[in-house]
């Protein structure tokens, strides 16, 4: 249920991972499950606590990336550059260690490391022209730390790199892109929407359109009938 919530719904995945942790607390995966529902919530102190545990039970090093970034989430960015320097890191496997590279990035940018940053990413799975899980995400983030230094023409090439590699709309990569190129979507629906009512209130306001009935009290002029056929009784 926390698996199936944690996109879409987050507090209700949290709720659900605090159920699950009083009765199976002991369960690597529920400790796992508890700390991604809190990391999901931005409770990063208890989700590196959770993340720990289920660390301590299982031996793996698979979560060590997501642990450094809730270090960054605590604004300790050096002891995330620790981790990432660590012998664990060499038991990820590549999509661990891209995990790991795309952490260190955001570390140093953290620390206004601009440029240590950009070479942080700089890697042979950023050279590959292969497109794995991971490679949208890294082109990604190496054009917004390019953008971010200002280089908006190299930003825009690997942008537009990041657009080719992103199947699944996991990153923003084609607005970004766009917004570098000067273009602006419009939702149609609503400019149509936007246009009728313009046309309402004009027409409201020249009065061209308008109809204006006078209302005839029927029931008056029949009173007034009977009054005048009384009178005229009388003459």
């Amino acid at each position: 249920m926390v698996a199936r919530l944690i996109d879409e719904d987050p507090e209700r995945a949290y709720a659900y991972s605090k159920i699950a942790l009083r009765l199976a607390s002991r369960v690597a995966a529920v400790r796992e499950a508890a700390g991604f529902a809190a990391y999901a919530n931005q409770k990063y102190s208890e989700a590196l606590a959770e993340f720990r545990a289920a660390r301590r039970m299982t031996g793996s090093a698979e979560l060590w990336p997501v642990m450094a970034d809730c270090e960054r989430g605590l604004g300790r960015p050096e002891k995330a550059l620790d981790m990432a320097g660590a012998p664990e890191v060499n038991k990820l496997d590549k999509a661990g260690q891209v995990e790991m590279r795309l952490v260190a990035a955001g570390a140093r940018r953290d620390m206004g490391q601009l440029d240590a940053a950009i070479v942080t990413l700089q890697s042979p799975e950023l050279a590959s022209n292969s497109v794995q899980p991971w490679t949208a995400r890294l082109r990604y983030a190496y054009a917004d730390a390019l953008l971010a230094a200002k280089r908006e023409g190299e930003a825009r090439e690997w942008f537009a790199k990041a657009v080719e590699a992103d199947r699944d709309g996991s990153t923003d990569a084609s607005d970004r892109l766009a917004e570098l190129d000067g273009v602006e979507f419009v939702d149609a629906f609503d400019e149509n929407e936007a246009e009728a009512e313009a046309e309402g209130d004009s027409e409201v306001e020249s009065g061209g359109d308008v109809e204006v009935v006078e209302v005839v009290d029927v029931e008056d002029d029949a009173d007034d009938a009977d009054v005048s056929s009384t009178d005229d009784d009388k003459d």
